[in-house]
């Protein structure tokens, strides 16, 4: 694959951008649509390649899914009424899809074996796959099911009390979807609340589930409801432009309809730590999903610490907030963070090595980076590892600095954001 030369020369960045769709609410609205008995919309779907192939999944399941740019319409008759799927379940770059599907495959009547692309095989899936059988699941795969290809029998399931040992909505949301075939009440604990958009959209298609001081409990055998859903802008897609327009020269980027979901807004925090200068609209905050307009401007920047229990209310947005800190007077540290290992790449590693290359002035540990700011960036050839992330990253770079970036892959973006490149042509004046 060639490599992409961007030499945007230090640009003033000016305009309006609306993100596309969530990449977490579109999983979930595809999976709630095929368990729920009769029709399900979804307007505002993201078009990336994760997404559709959640889609092509369950339409290997014999559910019916038309799609019309960002509009969907799901004709489910229930998960008693999914076929057994003559093909492999292909999850391609999608952690979600591969690990909330075998959630909710453990309790069907199906056999089926789901993969994905190298980057999946490289990903744990037996912190997925522990609890889920016990509750009764019957897992097979490569290292004991440590990785992909994995098998997976549908058979009776339990419910369970089982404490969090690491913040995973992923591994949170399997289990929520392996108890809607369960009997008894699962009882969830997490040390760090991770990601809330299963708990939201089981509400939101009629299931009661009861979420206090960290512990989440939900009954086995409820039955769902067909809805509508609204898909919010993406907030980790967001990311990208709240920090190119705080760090940029004589800037100002509004973004609109950006999901504004509590468990995701780490990054606003942040961002306001640092002193960024920030205007933020919240829409209705009592919506399913509520939603913000976000203005960000040209901003002086200030080091901080970032730990703890923000940690997962913004691990994916961990690359950018690096970059980020090169700008900020001080020392920013990064820590708490070693979930960034099991990433689509070691992503501590990738973006200490990428923005190294840049000029800053960062170093990795064990557990997060420790990033020293003031230092003059300048032009390199970056790897991507075929990280979405990290592509974007190297991206957004290239606008703070009067020399070109090189990129070895700006296809792996497409995963969670397939107009990047036209989002970024809109603001550059």
């Amino acid at each position: 694959m060639a490599d992409v030369r961007l030499h945007y020369k230090k640009p003033i960045l000016h305009g309006d951008i609306t993100v596309p769709g969530d990449k977490s609410v579109s999983h979930r609205s595809i999976m709630f649509g095929s368990i729920a008995e009769g029709r399900t919309t979804v307007s505002g779907f993201l078009l990336g390649d994760d997404c559709l192939s959640t889609i092509d999944c369950f339409r290997k399941l014999g559910v019916e899914i038309e799609l019309n740019d960002t509009n969907v319409v799901i004709d489910s008759q229930g998960m008693k009424n999914w076929k057994e799927p003559i093909d492999i379940l292909y999850t391609g770059n999608s952690g979600t899809t591969t690990r909330l599907m075998l959630g909710l495959l453990a309790g069907s009547s199906i056999h089926a074996i789901l993969n994905g692309d190298a980057s999946i095989g490289k990903r744990p899936m037996k912190r997925v796959i522990t609890p889920l059988r016990k509750m009764g699941a019957h897992i097979t795969g490569r290292m004991d099911g440590q990785y992909t290809p994995l098998a997976i029998k549908g058979s009776p399931l339990h419910a369970i009390e089982y404490t969090m040992p690491v913040a995973s909505a992923q591994v949170k949301s399997a289990i929520l979807l392996a108890t809607l075939q369960a009997e008894g009440t699962t009882v969830i604990h997490e040390k760090s609340v991770s990601r809330d958009h299963t708990e939201r959209m089981l509400r939101q298609f009629g299931a009661e589930i009861t979420v206090e001081n960290g512990t989440v409990s939900y009954k086995g055998g409820q039955t769902l409801h067909a809805t509508h859903v609204d898909v919010p802008g993406d907030i980790s897609s967001a990311a990208f432009f709240l920090v190119a327009g705080a760090m940029a020269e004589n800037s100002e980027i509004t973004l609109h309809n950006v999901g504004f979901n509590p468990t995701r807004t780490g990054i606003i925090d942040v961002l306001a730590a640092m002193g960024a200068d920030m205007r933020i609209i919240v829409a209705d905050e009592e919506a399913a999903e509520p939603t913000a307009t976000i203005t960000v401007r040209t901003s002086d920047l200030a080091a901080i610490t970032i730990d703890g229990e923000l940690i997962p209310r913004l691990i994916d947005e961990i690359p950018i907030i690096a970059l980020l800190a090169t700008k900020a007077k001080g020392t920013t540290v990064i820590r708490d963070a070693a979930e960034l290992k099991v990433k689509e790449t070691d992503r501590i590693t990738a973006v200490v090595n990428e923005l190294k290359k840049l000029g800053a002035d960062i170093e990795a540990t064990d557990d997060g980076m420790i990033i020293h700011g003031g230092s003059e960036l300048h032009g390199a050839s970056l790897q991507t590892y075929g990280d979405h992330r990290i592509g974007m990253m190297g991206a957004i770079a290239a606008l703070l600095i009067d020399d070109a970036v090189e990129l070895d892959d700006i296809e792996c973006i497409a995963v969670s954001y397939p107009t990047f490149f036209e989002d970024i042509q809109k603001i550059i004046k």
